[in-house]
């Protein structure tokens, strides 16, 4: 019963400490005796021995004595037997003196059975201990994954100091770059050397993990890292990035693979809070192309600043559920509606308009695909482009939409497909739509002053993006290669698409400082080769340039060898923000507007060619491949 009530490990632990009181007092006659105890003595002992027990064990259980395990016996748990011994000892005195037995004992006896008790009490604790942790590791080692840790700071640290208790790591060692460091110990772990030797400790300890500690600007490390590791065949990981870590998302603790935005050296974005949570805090923010790869990181960043509502706008009935089914269960206090939806539907955005009155409108939805736009789709992407992105602007005028951001495109400076023209088109649409709204303005001193203002932003390449290169090169690595690459030559920009994601709000809060209508380009870095983003995922795969090959298919309709930012033709302005410029490109008025409507009513029954043969006298910069 007993056992049953405290546990079976509690009632060993009681057990043991009831018999540790018989034997220390034994001992102590034992030793007192010279191992010949006189039998008068014995008697005593025999007499008073239960009563001692008693009174010993009594003060153990009345001062918690067994809350703890024995695996993780310490120095505070030998502090707590010590003064139970002591406390016990005096106790058991002052009943043998109550006893009239006192007198009887030896002070020899009373010196050395606490003094054996203690040592019982606490030894067998810490030799139990000792024993579990060599048992626990000699049983585990074989399934614990022996690892590196790469980094000495404070990250490091704190991973070696969590790892302690896993079953699943086994740290052996730390690499950092600082002398300093070299040859000390953290958290009982010792640095052995530098980064570049990493191979050889490798090799020496037989290790087939490497974790990458070191999370902000971390960026050379983590290639110099990934290269060595896939040379020799060792697994590299990482803990998460700075941004997560700071921001509560994920802990030291949750180590993931390394992926290619670590790989690309990108600052953190720094934020205008106050500024956002005015623009956004306790608003309707309606997203368009919820459910694609920057609609729905747009809606994830908006959470934060804890708008009234959400409105998920999406064509996509699939898209649209998926990300119903992840946004519903994590932020059950924000406001959401999922709607379907065409942007080219104009009852249709009034509807939605009057229902829920949005402050600010997020433009993501769009057709860019280039090669599918190219070929087939003209028309289409020009329609769900530039109609669509007139007709739901338009609306948003009409009902007084404070900030309208547009979601454009490095593709649409210089274009040479139908989609960045398309893009390009939409961004002189909205100025358009700001210039119209300036100049009503000017000329009707009675009009309300609730001008929309419109902000354009332009980027490359997200990494990970529906339609992106990098979902079809994991799946061809999958399939053992090959990969295809249009040319060796071809260069992109990248960002991640949470970057991506806070450049946007951040823009759409400066937009309208120079009367609204301003082309924010955000800063992307240096291009990237497309062959050595094709490398890198093979070595984040644990693989070489042997196992996977390399193929050069030729560039594809549409498709540039380099993409631009702006135009040459364009001048750039700073802005507060460092990572955001503003292009001053060509702007347009109302009649060129309106003629591009009408053009566009008549494209619904043009051919793909027709529209590329027209499309320069719209966009002067196009370039029309076909016909060069």
């Amino acid at each position: 019963m007993f056992a049953s009530k405290f546990g079976i490990r509690t009632f060993i632990a009681v057990t043991h400490d009831f018999v540790a009181v018989a034997v220390a007092w034994w001992l102590a006659y034992l030793f007192c005796f010279n191992f010949e105890v006189p039998s008068a003595s014995l008697a005593i002992a025999q007499e008073i021995l239960p009563w001692i027990v008693f009174v010993q064990a009594g003060i153990f259980l009345w001062m918690g004595l067994y809350r703890g395990l024995w695996r993780y016996a310490s120095l505070p748990d030998l502090k707590r037997i010590f003064v139970a011994v002591l406390i016990g000892t005096s106790a058991v005195l002052q009943l043998l003196w109550f006893m009239d037995r006192l007198a009887n004992i030896p002070g020899a006896v009373i010196l050395l059975a606490p003094l054996l008790l203690l040592l019982i009490m606490g030894g067998s604790r810490l030799i139990y201990r000792a024993w579990k942790e060599r048992r626990l590791y000699s049983l585990e080692s074989y399934e614990a994954k022996l690892v590196l840790v790469l980094g000495a700071g404070s990250t490091a640290v704190n991973l070696v100091k969590v790892l302690a208790g896993s079953r699943d790591w086994h740290v052996v060692g730390m690499l950092d770059d600082d002398p300093r460091k070299l040859g000390t110990r953290l958290q009982g772990v010792r640095v052995l050397g530098t980064i570049n030797e990493l191979p050889q400790w490798i090799h020496k300890l037989n290790v087939e993990h490497v974790i990458i500690a070191v999370p902000s600007d971390s960026h050379r490390i983590h290639r110099q890292a990934l290269e060595m590791c896939s040379e020799i065949g060792v697994k590299a990981m990482t803990v998460p990035s700075y941004v997560d870590l700071i921001s509560g998302k994920m802990t030291v603790s949750q180590i993931r693979e390394i992926q290619l935005d670590d790989l690309l050296g990108r600052d953190p974005v720094v934020l205008d809070d106050d500024g956002l949570h005015g623009l956004l805090t306790g608003k309707v923010v309606l997203v368009t192309g919820a459910g694609g790869s920057i609609g729905s990181e747009l809606c994830r960043q908006l959470i934060a600043f804890e708008p009234d509502r959400i409105v998920f706008l999406e064509l996509n009935e699939f898209a649209l559920y998926t990300i119903q089914e992840e946004f519903l269960p994590r932020f059950p206090k924000i406001s959401m509606s999922f709607v379907i939806g065409d942007i080219k539907d104009h009852a249709r955005m009034v509807q939605l308009f009057t229902q829920f009155r949005p402050s600010v409108v997020f433009h993501a939805a769009a057709y860019k695909h280039v090669p599918l736009m190219e070929q087939e789709n003209g028309c289409q992407a020009l329609l769900n482009n530039v109609l669509g992105t007139y007709l739901l602007a338009q609306v948003a005028v009409d009902f007084g939409v404070e900030k309208f951001v547009l979601i454009s495109t490095d593709k649409a400076v210089n274009p040479v497909s139908i989609m960045g023209a398309s893009k390009r088109l939409a961004e002189m649409v909205c100025q358009a739509l700001q210039q119209s709204q300036l100049k009503s303005e000017q000329t009707d001193s009675n009009r309300p002053n609730h001008r929309t203002c419109f902000v354009m932003v332009r980027f490359g390449n997200v990494l990970g993006s529906t339609g992106s290169v990098i979902p079809k090169f994991r799946e061809q690595i999958a399939k053992g290669g090959p990969i295809t690459v249009t040319h060796p030559e071809m260069t992109r920009y990248f960002m991640s698409i949470p970057e991506a994601a806070q450049l946007v709000l951040q823009a759409g809060l400066m937009g309208g400082t120079k009367g609204g209508g301003e082309i924010f380009v955000l800063d992307m870095g240096d291009p990237v080769k497309i062959v050595d983003l094709a490398n890198d995922l093979i070595h984040l795969s644990g693989l070489g340039e042997e196992d996977i090959r390399i193929v050069f298919t030729g560039l594809r309709p549409g498709e540039k060898l380099h993409e631009e930012l702006w135009a040459a033709s364009e001048n750039t302005l700073p802005t507060p923000h460092q990572k955001l410029r503003i292009a001053q490109a060509r702007e347009v008025d109302e009649q060129w507007l309106s003629d591009l409507i009408s053009w566009l009513s008549k494209v619904t029954v043009s051919s793909d060619h027709e529209v590329r043969s027209q499309l320069a006298k719209w966009v002067p910069e196009y370039t029309n491949k076909e016909i060069e």
